[in-house]
Formats: structure tokens, C-alpha cells, sequence
């Protein structure tokens, strides 16, 4: 007979957790019998004193097998995935699935929801009118094996135990725990039959991970736990101390990846520096490229084919949305009665953007939520977002808001001026690299 008093008591005290204990605890977030109280108690006790590697293997397996697994059997290509750890303007996973399709790769991409400051891939998506992102699972494995990728949201029945967890951890301060987001991200990403994935680990003022150090750890936790539950894994650390690219907001996020992947306009540099990179390390994990630099040149001419695109298209046609979507994205993305631009106070180069301040710009005008259940307004956001090392006239747009109204564009204007630094022109500037480390 095993008590969760005593689980909770044995990590309590420092003590690792053997499977059975930590089966037991997975078994009872699921089926009710660990209260909420003994729930938080435990995460509380594991965010005090730490899991070993073998604990934080377990516990991911067990999170795993808490409901459905899928499998790909028979496919003629490698199932591949890429999970980033939330950023503000990172649109990369709208352009990546159809990228990586294009070159042979079959992409299952299960994707999340806003989490405060950040936005979140699914509700981009939902911008679209008519875009399915919770398809039947029989169409979902149709669409991925015909296309070679569809994103959807997550499913209940995919790591349910990480579900609960995770919803008393973040009502109870124990959310930045490196073993626990470890198993919360890769629990899902092997339910859903991966086998190869790329991580992006997002770091800096615009990131969960705020300095290199926990970027570092979290990443080399990632890495670790992945090879001890089966699943090839590479991450890169990459920068967020600035917006990436030149859109927030979803709708607004929805029409940069459109002309990303037409590439009418010349791409944007960070987003497409790391649309490479992680798609590289997805080619490579896959053995669809021997390495990196031919990898690279398969991802350009994938984009310059025009054959992503295509995907893209294809994938949003099939999920529900508009089938001329890719040509004529104006007629059926949202877009906000109110447009203004963010003056330059004065003339200078931006050299510095409080990130996570701006991605709460886009909350504020209704393009995030407060509570799990508001409705986001798709319009809203900003745009021509200009990039740190830039140089202004006083004057100079330093982006266009999108609001509902006057009043909201107002507010959102003076938080972006209030978020940026402005320096001399003349002053020596460097830019900071983008991929900051590479592990696995």
C-alpha cells in the first residue's frame, strides 16, 4: 500500500523518488485520488529539492503514458517536431511544419496556447477564419501523412496527467522548476510519436528563461531527459532580447509568415536565421540532410520553390481555412480599424527593448488573455516592428499599432515608447548573436 503522504514526505526530505512512487503519483492526478492539496504539496517539494535525471526520465514516461500515444507506422519519411519555449513575435512553427514537409520531413505539430506575455502558436492559427485546430484524430494522421504536416492545438487525451499538474503548479508559484517543465514539454512531444526533435529555448528579457545560466540548464535537462526516454533531441539557446521579426499579434503574426514563405518582401534576417537553424537540426535529426550546410541549402530551395509555401497552403485547406488564403491573405485575415504609428521621441539607434513589456502591449490591446477563458481579439498587435541596431529620425515610426480603438492605441503607443532605449547614433553597437549555444 503506498500513501501519497509518504511520496510527498520522501521527496520533502530530499529523497529520490523511485518509478512506482512516481507511477502512483502520475495514476492519481489522473484518476483523483492524490487531492489538490497533496498535488500542490508534492510540486512544492520537488521545486525545494530537485529531481535527479532518472526521476525527471521517469516521471516524463509516466506523464506520457497517462492517455494516448500516437504511433506512425509505415511512414516513408521521419516524424519530426520542434518545440519553442515561448518568445514574443515568434511565428517560426507557421512557417517550419510546411519548410520541413517540403524536404521530406512529416511533421505532427500538437502546439499551445498564450501563457502570459507570450503568444501561442494555436491561437495564431485561429486567426484564420475556419482553420480546424482540433481536428478528429483520424483527419489529423490523414493530413500529416498525405501533407507531410498539420499544427493543431493540444488534446485532451494526449499526457492528461500533464495537464493537471501543470494547472496547480501555476496557480501555486512551482512553474519555473527546470525538472518539471522538462517532463511537461517532453511528456506530450513523445505521446505524440516523434522521432527526432529540435528544441528552441528561448533567453532574455522577452523569455521565460531570463539569463543564459537557466537557459543553459534547462536546455542540457531537455537534451538529457530526451536521450533517456528514446528520443533523438537537439536544442539551440537563442536570443529574445528583442522582438522577433517585424509582427505581433496574431493575425498580424499569421500575415508575416505568408510573406515569409512567398518571400515577395526580403525576409526579415533573425526569422529567417532561425527558421534555418532549427529546421537544419530537424533535417539532420531525421537523416533527411548529412549536415548542417546541406541542410540549409535543402531548406532554401524548399523556400525558394515556392514548395513550403504550397504546404502551407495545402495545410490550411485542409484543416478548414481558406484555400486562396496564401494569395489573397488580406481578404480573410482580420485586421483592426485603428492604425497608428509609435513616433521616435527623438533621433537615435535602439539599442535595447524591454521584451516581455511589449509582448504585454499585446495583451493589454486584447490580443492575449488575463484568464484562460477570454476571447482574444485577432486584429490587434503591432507591426514594421524595428529591430535593435536600427538607426531613427526623431519622428521615424518605431512600429504601427493595431488597436480597436483610439483610446487603446494611445496606451499601447506610450508603453512601446516607454519599453525601448534610444541611444546615440554614433556610439560604437553590437549586435548580439542570435543562437547563443547548441547542446545535444
Amino acid at each position: 500500500m503506498m500513501l501519497a503522504q509518504e511520496i510527498i514526505r520522501a521527496k520533502r526530505e530530499g529523497m529520490a523518488l523511485d518509478e512506482a512512487q512516481i507511477q502512483h503519483f502520475v495514476r492519481g492526478l489522473v484518476d483523483g485520488s492524490w487531492s489538490e492539496g497533496q498535488v500542490a504539496a508534492l510540486g512544492m517539494a520537488i521545486f525545494l529539492r530537485g529531481m535527479g535525471r532518472a526521476e525527471a526520465v521517469a516521471l516524463t514516461r509516466a506523464m506520457m503514458h497517462s492517455g494516448r500515444v500516437l504511433a506512425w507506422p509505415d511512414m516513408p519519411g521521419p516524424v519530426l517536431d520542434k518545440h519553442s519555449s515561448g518568445g514574443v513575435g515568434d511565428k517560426i512553427s507557421l512557417m517550419l511544419a510546411p519548410l520541413v514537409a517540403a524536404c521530406g520531413g512529416y511533421v505532427p505539430m500538437i502546439a499551445g496556447r498564450g501563457l502570459g506575455h507570450t503568444g501561442g502558436t494555436v491561437d495564431k492559427l485561429e486567426a484564420i477564419p475556419g482553420y480546424q485546430t482540433a481536428p478528429a484524430p483520424a483527419d489529423f494522421d490523414r493530413i500529416v501523412r498525405t501533407l507531410g504536416c498539420a499544427v493543431i492545438g493540444q488534446t485532451g487525451d494526449l499526457a492528461p496527467a500533464d495537464k493537471r499538474f501543470y494547472a496547480t503548479r501555476d496557480v501555486t508559484a512551482t512553474v519555473e522548476s527546470v525538472p518539471l517543465i522538462t517532463a511537461s514539454i517532453l511528456s506530450k512531444k513523445l505521446a505524440a510519436g516523434l522521432q527526432g526533435l529540435a528544441m528552441d529555448i528561448k533567453c532574455g528579457n522577452g523569455a521565460f528563461a531570463a539569463t543564459p545560466a537557466f537557459g543553459q540548464e534547462l536546455a542540457q535537462s531537455i537534451v538529457d531527459v530526451a536521450a533517456g526516454a528514446g528520443l533523438k533531441t537537439r536544442a539551440l539557446i537563442t536570443d529574445m532580447n528583442q522582438v522577433l521579426g517585424w509582427e505581433v499579434g496574431n493575425a498580424l503574426e499569421v500575415r508575416g509568415a505568408i510573406d515569409y514563405l512567398r518571400g515577395d518582401l526580403p525576409r526579415e534576417p533573425r526569422t529567417h536565421e532561425l527558421t534555418l537553424a532549427l529546421g537544419a537540426e530537424m533535417l539532420v535529426l531525421g537523416g533527411l540532410a548529412a549536415d548542417t550546410p546541406a541542410a540549409r541549402r535543402r531548406l532554401q530551395a524548399a523556400l525558394d520553390s515556392g514548395a513550403a509555401a504550397e504546404r502551407f497552403a495545402a495545410m490550411v485547406a485542409a484543416l478548414g481555412g481558406p484555400a486562396d488564403l496564401l494569395d489573397h491573405p488580406q481578404a480573410h485575415l482580420p485586421t483592426a480599424p485603428v492604425v497608428r504609428p509609435v513616433p521616435a521621441p527623438r533621433a537615435g539607434r535602439l539599442t535595447g527593448m524591454r521584451t516581455r513589456d511589449i509582448g504585454l502591449v499585446i495583451v493589454e490591446l486584447g490580443g492575449g488573455r488575463r484568464q484562460p477563458g477570454d476571447a482574444i481579439d485577432m486584429r490587434v498587435g503591432l507591426d514594421r516592428m524595428r529591430q535593435l541596431g536600427d538607426v531613427l529620425s526623431e519622428g521615424d515610426p518605431v512600429a504601427m499599432v493595431h488597436a480597436a480603438d483610439d483610446a487603446a492605441a494611445d496606451r499601447a503607443i506610450a508603453q512601446v515608447l516607454a519599453s525601448i532605449t534610444l541611444d546615440d547614433a554614433s556610439a560604437p553597437w553590437t549586435a548580439s548573436p542570435l543562437v547563443m549555444a547548441e547542446l545535444g
